[in-house]
């Protein structure tokens, strides 16, 4: 399955076992609203909600001009790169995340901004819903769900 992986889904894997320890459930390529997909969010045990966004190479962060968009949507917003990755480009005021395909760590941390209440509540059960829906469609593929 390893090699089925696009380079952004292998930073990804990396960045969701290391939230994961820290005790975040996450989802990858969620869809907060039409027309938007973020690589990994992560609802924390206090209810903070982060969004990370995978970036493989220069050329796939420089194609990408819908990042601000996001910000709208989470209490705190990362970037997750590779070692190999010109941080230099990352806007300040982000965080900054270095993984690879199995860990990730936190190299600076986003600031924090906080939801509105209702739309955190919104998003906690669109983040649920989401889980099982997932969940489901892995114990039963022949299931469609709409």
């Amino acid at each position: 399955m390893r090699d089925n992986l696009q380079p952004g889904q292998l930073l990804a894997r990396g960045v969701c076992r290391h939230l994961a320890s820290l005790g975040f459930s996450v989802i990858e390529e969620f869809v907060p609203e039409r027309g938007k997909r973020v690589d990994v969010m992560a609802l924390g045990q206090k209810g903070e909600i982060w969004v990370v966004e995978c970036k493989s190479s220069r050329a796939d962060f420089m194609g990408d001009a819908k990042w601000q968009g996001y910000l709208d949507w989470c209490d705190r917003y990362f970037w997750a790169v590779d070692q190999e990755f010109p941080t230099d480009l990352l806007p300040e005021g982000t965080g900054l995340i270095i993984a690879d395909a199995y860990d990730a760590e936190i190299l600076r941390m986003a600031p924090e901004d906080k939801l509105a209440g209702a739309r955190r509540n919104a998003l906690i059960r669109r983040f649920a819903a989401h889980a099982a829906r997932r969940l489901h469609g892995l114990r039963d593929p022949d299931f469609a769900t709409v």
